[in-house]
């Protein structure tokens, strides 16, 4: 793993969008992978800022990561829709070459046994963007999923739903269950980067990185992939013990890229 940890949010999206740019620029035909929630959204404002420079992105295919079970395609908080406005339209990607999981299939199992295939069927995702939940998910994979599972249905605990209460009314609102990429499915992505603000998730963070591979942090399952990369503010890094080694190894340049 490479450890970026800086409060210079708008440097760390740019090594983070180097990451990506080189991982789609070494593929003949490039697939991404594409989370929501708020954590990745300094990346993507960073690839759109790229695509207004030049950056072509209209060859590359998109995989989302997961999706409501239930919820009705105009919701604004489907994924379908959150993809849509924060990745597709932003990085001018093609939408006949963005997909999502469907949660509103008639049968859940085949659906997800369909996705699996689309992913394999354009050789795997080439670089993968993650956040992490509070209590170490990827994805909607929380704790004591199988560090080889697949996609598939899966329940969301209340911790995560209170956690995207924020995008809801209420924590009342939020599905019960969803369809999500599983983490041998994540664990397959020919390079992943993962992005990590506040206090709240440093507890996450710490076994994610330092702590045992354990179903109980699923994210730690990310310590056995060759290629990863975690940049974090200084509240998420906080209970880090080699925090010091990893800005010694991995440093980020502070100046904030001229828009112009």
């Amino acid at each position: 793993m490479k450890v970026y940890i800086s409060n210079n949010i708008d440097a760390l999206a740019a090594v983070a969008a180097d990451e990506i740019e080189a991982s789609l620029r070494r593929s003949a035909a490039p697939v991404l992978g594409l989370a929501t929630g708020s954590s990745p959204l300094p990346v993507y404002r960073e690839l759109a800022r790229r695509v207004k420079l030049g950056l072509d992105l209209t060859e590359v295919t998109a995989f989302a990561l997961d999706e409501y079970v239930g919820i009705p395609v105009e919701h604004p908080q489907c994924y379908a829709q959150v993809i849509r406005r924060e990745a597709q339209i932003p990085l001018g990607l093609d939408a006949a070459r963005v997909f999502v999981p469907n949660g509103r299939a008639t049968d859940l199992s085949e659906a997800c046994v369909e996705y699996e295939k689309a992913i394999a069927s354009v050789g795997g995702i080439d670089v993968q963007i993650l956040g992490i939940g509070s209590d170490g998910h990827i994805g909607f994979n929380e704790p004591s999923s199988s560090l080889a599972s697949r996609t598939r249905v899966v329940a969301l605990t209340a911790e995560t739903r209170r956690d995207n209460a924020r995008f809801f009314g209420s924590a009342d609102e939020v599905p019960t269950t969803c369809v999500t990429q599983g983490i041998g499915t994540i664990r397959e992505s020919g390079s992943i980067v993962l992005i990590a603000q506040g206090r709240t998730k440093s507890a996450a963070v710490a076994a994610m990185v330092e702590g045992p591979v354990s179903a109980v942090c699923p994210a730690s399952a990310l310590q056995l992939h060759p290629k990863v990369t975690i940049l974090l503010d200084e509240q998420a890094a906080v209970e880090l013990r080699f925090a010091d080694y990893y800005r010694a190894s991995y440093t980020v340049a502070e100046l904030v890229q001229d828009d112009s």
